[in-house]
């Protein structure tokens, strides 16, 4: 993979990066604790209590995702980014373009 291809994943990777990191902080208060408050009914807790699990897996998998980032970043540094982290091969370019975070390629995967 050319410097110019390398040069726009990273573009793509930090501009992700951003958008995770806004989304982060903007819901950061959806997976607060859940007041047990006499004024809602039972159904309305658990219906509360399932929104918030919910939003914890959200920003678990959104977390992760940063970190995925990050690791390619490394691999770019070190002249991995694009290679397949099991066989060594390419990762095809369409899908780094999906998933410019994926460490494998497709037969791997």
């Amino acid at each position: 993979m050319n410097a110019d291809r390398i040069e726009h994943f990273r573009k793509r990777l930090q501009d992700l990066a951003e958008e995770i990191s806004n989304d982060l902080a903007a819901n950061k208060d959806d997976a607060g604790i859940v007041e047990l408050d006499t004024s809602i009914g039972r159904l309305s807790r658990m219906d509360a209590m399932q929104n918030q699990q919910m939003a914890l897996e959200l920003r678990r998998r959104r977390e992760n995702q940063l970190l995925r980032i990050k690791n390619a970043f490394k691999r770019m540094d070190k002249g991995q980014y694009g290679k397949c982290g099991k066989c060594g091969k390419p990762i095809d370019e369409a899908r780094l373009e999906v998933f410019p975070d994926v460490v494998t390629c497709v037969a791997c995967a």
